[in-house]
């Protein structure tokens, strides 16, 4: 059975730092890290969807961590076809653009531009990958992106960009894993070894994402938004009012079957929680833990 990981999608929303979840000494970006990674042993970052950080940066985020530490990193808005504002791009790149550029997608760029990009991209992740902390890239894909030819050449592409790391990918338009498109899906993903990532979320939606659990490489990744249908497709709200949802025992335990199935197939199953709203994310994650320990028959490696 491989390894199984689980943490949250944040260690510093601020819903989260209101809350207890951390002592008062830990009074700094670097004293709750090294406090959360006491206990989870994985964190997905989504600070680099918003801006590629620096390599100091993520030097510090490999110092403040234990040495089997996990960190997936969401990947930069303009790699997964999402639109960028000029002011998200690292500011030595920003004068190679028309000052009034708004909106950016990656089609606007030249291949020129793409390449710096991509190289500040790699560099940010060197620290983790030289101290064997990096976990996967993870690229989100936006609701409006429908199964093509286009969108499967630029995952390869993203993945050429990237050749020495891990990349997953989830799909955020339910036309993917419909019964016409669902096994070519999963042979894409397959065939060029890239990691299909399992959902749990409100069901219902135009837009909703089934929770089929699949496997299409040797690491797997869960990750569970809630299931708060008031606010899934609701406008002018914040990000942590929409992923207001705390699992119960019972919900959770709906998924331990097919994690187990899952964990006998892959060397390491990552189970993030995206539920960020005040302590909701690591109390289940907590809770996941938990249960998983509850049941050595399904998971009899588990430790």
């Amino acid at each position: 059975m491989g390894q199984i990981l689980t943490g949250t999608c944040s260690w510093t929303d601020p819903t989260l730092l209101a809350t207890d979840f951390y002592p008062t000494e830990a009074s700094t970006a670097e004293k709750r890290l090294r406090y959360y990674a006491k206990h989870f042993p994985l964190v997905e970052i989504d600070s680099t969807y918003y801006a590629i950080p620096s390599e100091q940066i993520a030097t510090s985020w490999a110092k403040h961590t234990p040495l089997r530490f996990t960190f997936n990193i969401k990947a930069f808005s303009l790699f997964t076809q999402h639109p960028t504002k000029l002011t998200s791009l690292p500011k030595e790149l920003r004068p190679l653009l028309p000052p009034n550029t708004n909106n950016l997608y990656y089609r606007d760029l030249s291949i020129e531009m793409r390449g710096l990009l991509w190289e500040k991209f790699r560099d940010a992740l060197l620290p983790l990958d030289s101290t064997g902390k990096l976990g996967v890239v993870l690229f989100q894909l936006p609701p409006w992106l429908t199964p093509g030819n286009t969108i499967k050449e630029h995952l390869l592409e993203c993945k050429s960009n990237l050749p020495h790391y891990r990349l997953a990918v989830e799909f955020r338009n339910n036309a993917w894993l419909n019964e016409k498109n669902r096994q070519q899906t999963f042979q894409f993903l397959r065939r060029n070894d890239l990691i299909y990532v399992c959902v749990d979320e409100p069901q219902g939606f135009s837009s909703s994402v089934p929770p089929i659990a699949e496997v299409t490489s040797d690491i797997s990744v869960l990750r569970l938004h809630g299931r708060n249908k008031e606010t899934w497709d609701k406008k002018g709200i914040t990000v942590a009012e929409r992923f207001k949802y705390l699992y119960s025992d019972e919900e959770l335990m709906e998924w331990l079957p097919r994690l187990s199935r899952i964990a006998t197939e892959v060397k390491q199953l990552h189970i993030l929680f995206n539920n960020c709203y005040a302590n909701f994310g690591v109390r289940n994650a907590q809770d996941m833990d938990r249960l998983i320990r509850a049941q050595p028959r399904l998971f009899p490696d588990y430790l």
